[in-house]
């Protein structure tokens, strides 16, 4: 599941700048994700934890965990966008499919709390995710559908994500870091002292 998320992470060329309301996090158009949200996201991740056997787990911690957030809202609000923009319909009978599939693909219900730590997917946003999965499915048929060659279709999902960003303005609290072009991620940007960390970092 990781693998897959990681394909949706596309790079950009904007530069962002800090949130002008300290408490927010990241604003992507109209979506704004407040500290708060981004703790209680960070927190409830903390606490899957203590479920599951994580001792072969290569898992995010502190300020890093934090960004991974933060990028994972950042996509599934755009994908949401670009889906509202192409009219893409996504029903519930199409998530609990995926869903069902992607049990299946972890070995069963009981695996599925340890595929979602080991993911940094807070269970509460398992059918955002789900639903930016089959968005770019969707995304993808369309384009083979109009001619597109199949070897074309991430550089042309890339593409779309990109001119989606542009358009929405998106802005990182320099707090938690700043968008990178290059790598199309979150990253660094000073040392955030005051910035929310895990609580039981």
């Amino acid at each position: 599941m990781k693998k897959i998320l990681t394909a949706l992470v596309v790079a950009t060329g904007l530069l962002l700048t800090g949130c002008s309301n300290v408490d927010t996090a990241l604003t992507v158009g109209d979506t704004k994700i407040t500290t708060a949200e981004l703790q209680a996201n960070v927190d409830i991740l903390l606490a899957e934890r203590t479920k599951v056997d994580t001792s072969q787990m290569q898992l995010e911690n502190g300020e890093t965990l934090l960004r991974n957030q933060l990028n994972f809202r950042l996509l599934l609000a755009t994908f949401s966008e670009i889906a509202k923009e192409l009219d893409i319909q996504i029903t519930s009978s199409e998530i609990a499919g995926r869903r069902t599939e992607v049990i299946e693909q972890v070995g069963g219900e009981e695996a599925l709390p340890g595929a979602l730590v080991s993911a940094s997917i807070a269970p509460e946003y398992l059918d955002g995710y789900l639903r930016a999965l089959l968005i770019t499915q969707k995304l993808g048929e369309a384009y083979s559908q109009a001619g597109g060659a199949e070897a074309d279709i991430q550089a042309r999902i890339q593409e779309l994500f990109v001119e989606k960003v542009d358009e929405l303005k998106i802005k990182v609290s320099p707090r938690y870091g700043k968008w990178d072009p290059t790598t199309g991620t979150i990253i660094a940007a000073v040392a955030a002292s005051d910035a929310v960390t895990p609580s039981n970092e």
